[in-house]
């Protein structure tokens, strides 16, 4: 017979509470603002403790939404996450690391357009709560910052006088609320 290991805790996310937004510069003078509003995820931790935890997290590209129809429908397309031949994005960690008391460095592959980079967050975690029904949530803001040509996303424009229209960098922020499963 094999030894027991210590059983896994299992958190899934609660969409109901929860955000998966980027941001982006517009014309290098103001930020754009996008969201998922399909996606799941789940972490897993051994101990008390999240550090060391693993996470697996997807999210339906077709479901980007900007509050700009046509916007929506340009980073849908090929020319930037094209949906229809790549239409999940995903992450899946590599490590969660403590930081601090309340934070950790996430660190992981994310996956867009068929291109898996590593990349490195920063989760905040905001506690533990119960909820009315008696489940237990915790909540992490995790940011970062991803560059959108390295993952194959490469629609460029320039105005007349060169400027850039849709800037290389977009910022991760990603407000996740986790209920405790069993």
């Amino acid at each position: 017979m094999e030894a027991q290991t210590a059983t896994a805790t299992r958190w899934v996310i609660d969409p109901t509470h929860s955000e998966v937004q980027f941001k982006v510069k517009h014309l290098m003078v103001s930020t754009v603002t996008g969201l998922f509003t399909q996606y799941e995820g789940s972490l897993e931790m051994a101990g008390d403790d999240f550090e060391g935890a693993k996470i697996a997290f997807s999210a339906d590209v077709a479901s980007i939404t900007t509050g700009n129809e046509q916007r929506d429908g340009h980073l849908k397309s090929a020319d930037f996450f094209d949906a229809e031949q790549f239409p999940k994005l995903t992450f899946i960690s590599t490590s969660m690391k403590k930081t601090g008391d309340d934070t950790y460095e996430l660190i992981g592959d994310l996956t867009m357009r068929g291109v898996t980079k590593p990349v490195t967050l920063k989760a905040e975690y905001g506690g533990q709560m119960q909820d009315f029904y008696g489940q237990t949530k915790a909540g992490f803001e995790v940011t970062g910052t991803v560059k959108r040509k390295e993952f194959g996303l490469m629609w460029d424009g320039v105005t007349e006088a060169g400027g850039v229209v849709v800037s290389d960098d977009v910022r991760l922020v990603l407000n996740i609320q986790v209920t405790k499963q069993g």
